[in-house]
């Protein structure tokens, strides 16, 4: 304590404890990437301060803009899932890898759009090309609009998933809509968990695979 000069274990009982200045905040690499045009939000806390985070438009973005590519770690198992992300997978030097993102310092912005549940809040695509993946607006997105993807007609055949169903009438309510699972589930012969698409049935099974 340089007040009374003494090297003291711990706090001063004399002169009380220090004041600690912390350091300023960085942003990880995947929220510095994010376009100055967008915006994070956070939908959700869940346990242990999770934050289940969507993007937004600030302004205007016209159709047919295209966005990526997508940053990730490539994976011949996915260490990362999260049911309301889409799951990608590439074709690279003949094998088929997964982008995995385990934590925001190896992924960009792209890492946090949600897929969408049905065509009508549909506003991007993904699809493959060159060995990457790219997100590209299908329609003009409005402001504080979020943005949410699927996959396109050929995306989706090489990942095995079902396309999205549009939205009923009937399925229109005040309340906020209720997610509906993708048709014909991809099902655990194991424990019977359904899974939207085959890469993530085949990473579960993988799982089953390792405890064994």
């Amino acid at each position: 304590c340089e007040d009374c000069g003494k090297s003291l274990i711990g706090e001063c009982k004399l002169h009380g404890p220090l004041i600690r200045a912390k350091d300023r905040a960085i942003p990880s690499r995947a929220r510095l990437t994010l376009p100055h045009y967008l915006t994070l939000r956070v939908l959700e806390l869940r346990a242990g301060n999770q934050q289940i985070l969507g993007v937004f438009a600030k302004k205007v973005i016209q159709k047919r803009t295209q966005f990526g590519p997508y940053v990730g770690q490539l994976s011949t198992k996915l260490t990362c899932y999260d049911e309301s992300r889409l799951v990608l997978q590439v074709l690279k030097d003949g094998g088929k890898y997964f982008l995995d993102t385990p934590n925001e310092d190896c992924g960009n912005w792209m890492m946090f759009v949600r897929l969408a549940r049905n065509q009508e809040e549909q506003t991007l695509v993904a699809y493959q090309h060159c060995g990457e993946v790219y997100f590209t607006t299908v329609k003009p997105i409005e402001p504080h609009t979020e943005l949410k993807v699927w996959y396109a007609a050929d995306y989706a055949k090489f990942m095995e998933a079902s396309a999205l169903f549009i939205k009923e009438e009937s399925d229109v309510s005040p309340l906020p809509p209720v997610a509906k699972e993708p048709v014909d589930p991809w099902i655990c012969s194991s424990c019977g968990s359904t899974f939207a698409t085959f890469a993530l049935l085949e990473s579960h099974q993988c799982i089953h695979k390792d405890r064994v």
